[in-house]
């Protein structure tokens, strides 16, 4: 929106031009979100706990989280307010990638937020049923998956072998997964499903401890902003051997949102946590950071900065599986962060030392920028 209104004003006043600059944006993104998120959380925090919005613990949650009761929760509605308003002000609203990554975060956004209320009008740890969960973010990841594919057929690669539809290997020059020899993009609009719903739903089942799933949402977007950034250049792109993405370059404001909005979320939800996310923050951001990572045809390396929230998602079906199948548990709790709470590991140490995993495997993914 200032973007747009600076390109008016610039006939007039020069130093209006200055805003034409990304990296300005995305600083000035970071700060707004940040700014937002640390001015509105204290007001928010009172609220919640005024309306009794509290965390309801679960009976299987090991036996130390029962403080954890009543906590205020739904704070992910903070979250994407913050990120919502930086983005519409300092995003160029004219890059349909920009309104493809909102209406995916409003959309998970809100299927969150309904269970949610549930848990905590209804007092049931249930929540929206499965299959309206699963119904409304099926249409928001296909439709994301469509739209993308829609823009993608209609762009070349100049820089890069693979076509804008494949899915790259990461360090390998020319090698990737030839999705694009699929008619009518089915191969790619299925694969965007998955990891957007994947991504969704494992951030999800990361956020069981206090700080432990928004401080690696913060790292791996701010990762993707990097990734985003170089792609959305040619000459970078050229050099760096990765696609060129024409409509990139504008994700790194969402990113700089992302990150500012986490990092004043993280203020409130440290150890010991005054508000927590709920399935409304939750299951956006796992989405946003989904969708962001097909944008820039970097889904595996997603993967492997992401590797804390992987990790979650398959100790989770791995105990179910052997359950089922063994009538055996792999893990002593699942999802894994319990697993060690469980083997008597501080939850303090629990986090910090699942940031220092992720810090390290977000240093690996970017490394594959020129390790090929």
């Amino acid at each position: 929106m200032l973007l747009w209104l600076s390109e008016l004003l610039a006939t007039h006043f020069s130093w209006f031009q200055v805003f034409r600059y990304l990296t300005l944006r995305a600083l000035l993104s970071v700060l707004t979100s940040m700014g937002i998120g640390l001015l509105v959380g204290p007001y928010m925090i009172r609220r919640l706990r005024a309306l009794k919005y509290g965390q309801a613990v679960s009976s299987f949650a090991p036996e130390n989280h029962a403080v954890k009761m009543g906590t205020p929760t739904m704070g992910g509605i903070l979250i994407l307010i913050s990120i919502g308003i930086s983005t519409l002000l300092w995003a160029d609203l004219r890059n349909p990638y920009v309104w493809i990554v909102l209406g995916v975060m409003v959309v998970f956004g809100a299927v969150g937020w309904a269970d949610d209320w549930i848990k905590i009008r209804y007092k049931d740890n249930k929540g929206l049923p499965a299959r309206k969960k699963f119904f409304w973010t099926s249409i928001a990841s296909l439709g994301a998956g469509i739209a993308l594919y829609v823009i993608a057929a209609q762009q070349t690669n100049p820089v890069h072998s693979a076509g804008m539809l494949d899915l790259l290997i990461p360090f390998f020059k020319n090698l990737s997964l030839p999705f694009s020899v699929i008619p009518y993009g089915l191969a790619f609009i299925v694969f965007t499903y998955l990891v957007i719903n994947g991504a969704s739903n494992a951030v999800n089942l990361t956020d069981g401890l206090d700080g432990l799933a928004i401080m690696p949402v913060v790292m791996v977007a701010a990762a993707l902003g990097v990734f985003a950034y170089l792609s959305g250049d040619v000459r970078f792109a050229d050099y760096l051997h990765i696609p060129y993405v024409v409509y990139a370059s504008e994700l790194v404001v969402i990113c700089s949102a992302m990150v500012g909005a986490g990092l004043a979320f993280l203020w409130f939800n440290a150890h010991p946590a005054q508000i927590f996310m709920g399935d409304v923050g939750a299951l956006a951001l796992g989405a946003m950071l989904g969708t962001l990572a097909v944008m820039v045809r970097q889904e595996i390396v997603f993967a492997i900065m992401g590797g804390v929230f992987v990790m979650e998602a398959v100790s989770v079906f791995l105990q179910i599986g052997s359950l089922r199948m063994r009538q055996k548990r792999v893990f002593l709790m699942a999802p894994l962060h319990h697993h060690y709470e469980k083997q008597g590991w501080k939850e303090t140490q629990v986090v910090i030392r699942f940031w220092i995993i992720t810090i390290i495997l977000v240093v690996i993914g970017l490394m594959t920028l020129k390790l090929r």
